[in-house]
């Protein structure tokens, strides 16, 4: 049986299909939204469904999509949503992203997140990326003495081997990690598997992605057909049934879309279903 949620703590408990900001801000995730209007639209209709999870950074923009965030929240009077950031990036122009791990740099940008974001604390803080050019003690451990501070409550890492998680785990507990994972692309099953043995959040970035297999007459397509959906919400639905530590975040800037992804966690696949998409991905 899928499990519909997963829990980081006592207290954290979110429903497994969430949602990414990174398509709010502009092109190549610069500057404004041609229509910021549409964009607190699209975070109304996220913070009034039932998704729990909003993964954002303060790179997307930069700031621009923790700032519709922070629109959307001011008149959201709802139960809590989990709220994930990122920092570890500096933006220099669009689809520009530049590592850097300097802690100092790293204590900015977490309070950077909390202001930008209208926040006591942070429910979820992920390094976007280990500089090789610092220390992975000093990166986490900024991280790890914020979360002693009270600003932070969980730390995650991003695009990482499982050395890099066990060499983290030595300094602070990881709660999850965020590769690169989804139906075509599964160079980090390793990672995810390490993650469904240890209970660590494993959030798939570019989840959606399918490749020519989602064509008119592709085999992605044929199952879609069976169950009366797209083939971007049976890519979901293969990554929800794939682990229960699996934490997809579709991201969009549309409305319907949005309300399209979500209804992904609806969806029943069989084994055998499972079987010949798992096989497919191998394939690719």
């Amino acid at each position: 049986m899928v499990a519909k949620t997963f829990k980081f703590d006592d207290e954290l408990e979110v429903n497994r299909l969430g949602y990414g900001t990174m398509q709010l801000p502009g092109k190549g995730v610069w500057g404004p939204n041609a229509d910021p209007k549409a964009a607190i639209d699209v975070m109304d209709a996220v913070l009034n469904s039932d998704v729990n999870f909003i993964d954002t950074a303060d790179a997307y923009g930069p700031l621009f999509a923790n700032d519709y965030v922070r629109q959307a929240l001011q008149d959201y009077e709802g139960a809590h949503k989990m709220i994930a950031t990122k920092v570890g990036f500096t933006r220099q122009g669009p689809d520009v992203w530049t590592p850097l791990g300097n802690p100092d740099y790293l204590r900015q940008q977490v309070e950077i997140n909390l202001f930008s974001l209208g926040l006591d604390s942070l429910d979820l803080i992920q390094l976007h990326r280990i500089d090789p050019h610092y220390p992975l003690a000093d990166q986490v451990g900024v991280l790890a003495d914020m979360k002693k501070e009270g600003k932070v409550k969980h730390i995650g890492l991003s695009q990482v081997t499982i050395d890099d998680l066990e060499a983290a785990q030595k300094i602070t507990p990881i709660a999850s990690v965020q590769n690169r994972y989804n139906l075509t692309d599964r160079h980090d099953e390793g990672v995810l598997n390490y993650a469904d043995q240890h209970h660590i959040a494993f959030i798939p970035w570019y989840p959606l992605a399918t490749g020519h297999l989602a064509t008119a007459t592709g085999p992605l397509a044929d199952i879609a057909k069976a169950h009366r959906a797209t083939p971007a919400q049976i890519a979901l639905a293969w990554l929800l049934h794939r682990s229960d530590v699996i934490l997809p975040i579709p991201g969009t800037s549309n409305v319907n879309h949005f309300f399209s992804n979500t209804a992904a966690s609806r969806i029943a696949l069989s084994a055998e279903e499972m079987t010949q998409l798992t096989n497919l991905s191998n394939a690719e």
